[in-house]
């Protein structure tokens, strides 16, 4: 029997992103002496079978579930947590059982914690972009953001515990991340492989009956294929592994390869809808009122908001992401045939 030298808890396995990265992780030349636990929702219960046999050991439960996810990181020497970037009790519960590891090893687990870009941003409601450019390797410009921006309580409280010592963080941020997942995961069923940003922007479009923009799209956001971002968790964990990735306050890792402008995204998605017979022009139509309405006003605006950054630190660890603007832009139409296809608009 092989021995076990490292047991990890995954939250988010059958996630776009956690499910990327768990792939990643089971081809991983560190498998064979890995065990890999996962975070299956109750609604979930049907796919257990399949992670079973691949080798992935599953347990039932949600991030409301506390004392699980505590007892979970309690046994773990390096949690991946791939979902719900904003539920502070969750990641509070994380970081307890964490705590109790280290107090029953004195040894310091690692944690790889998915954040986001969204920590970034404005109020630009697609007017202007911003100058504002955050660089990974500036923590004191990172240290400046308000805790009140999304997901920045959850960062905070991570950053705390390892400033007390007690864990290793290191905290990755996806931008945009667009395409189709492409994984064993999503070949079997079990993972959902389609990304969120894009997608909703195309709902809209549909709704109105017309590709739309937010405001004037003047808006900037950066962008990372769901390969190159999954590469950059492997790229962490392994730097991590060696002590060689810098963690705590020095340890967050912008997922970006590219930025784009939202009109030209905004565009592409109206040229589409056009070509497929579903919106009135090929050119972008500021969303109304009655858009907001209709849709959501906080799902549209934040669509509209500027978030700009420059992903040094994991390049310097070895990342190298292939995927450009050029990319996302070419994938939308697909995106957009898949939404029709599957959705009803």
């Amino acid at each position: 029997m092989t021995p076990i030298d490292t047991r990890i808890f995954l939250t988010g396995a059958t996630g776009y992103l956690g499910g990327s990265v768990l792939s990643r992780l089971i081809e991983h030349p560190t498998y064979e002496h890995t065990e890999i636990w996962v975070l299956i929702r109750p609604s979930n219960e049907s796919k257990i079978p399949v992670f079973r046999s691949l080798g992935v050991k599953t347990v039932l439960g949600t991030y409301d579930d506390l004392d699980l996810l505590e007892d979970q990181a309690a046994h773990a020497d390096i949690v991946f947590a791939c979902a719900d970037a904003d539920n502070l009790p969750g990641a509070q519960a994380i970081l307890k059982g964490m705590r109790m590891k280290h107090e029953r090893t004195g040894v310091q687990p690692l944690l790889i914690h998915t954040s986001g870009t969204g920590v970034l941003i404005d109020d630009a409601k697609g007017l202007h972009s911003t100058d504002i450019i955050y660089d990974d390797m500036n923590p004191d410009q990172i240290d400046s953001l308000p805790p009140t921006q999304p997901h920045r309580n959850v960062d905070l409280a991570i950053l705390k515990a390892d400033r007390d010592h007690y864990v290793k963080s290191y905290i990755i941020l996806p931008s945009t991340v667009y395409s189709h997942a492409k994984t064993k995961l999503v070949a079997l069923g079990v993972q959902n492989p389609r990304s969120i940003q894009i997608p909703m922007l195309i709902r809209a479009g549909l709704v109105k009956g017309q590709g739309g923009v937010v405001g004037k799209g003047e808006n900037i956001w950066p962008n990372v294929h769901i390969g190159d971002v999954s590469d950059l968790f492997i790229v962490v964990y392994e730097n991590a592994l060696l002590d060689k990735a810098a963690h705590g306050r020095e340890g967050f890792y912008f997922g970006e390869n590219g930025e784009h402008k939202m009109y030209d995204v905004s565009k592409a998605v109206a040229q589409a809808l056009h070509e497929l017979g579903k919106g009135r022009s090929p050119e972008p139509e500021p969303f109304t009122e009655d858009d907001y309405e209709h849709f959501g006003r906080s799902n549209l605006e934040y669509l509209g908001t500027n978030s700009r950054c420059r992903g040094r630190r994991g390049r310097l660890l070895g990342w190298k992401p292939k995927y450009t603007t050029e990319n996302v832009l070419k994938s939308i139409k697909f995106e957009a045939e898949y939404v029709i296809q599957h959705e009803k608009a």
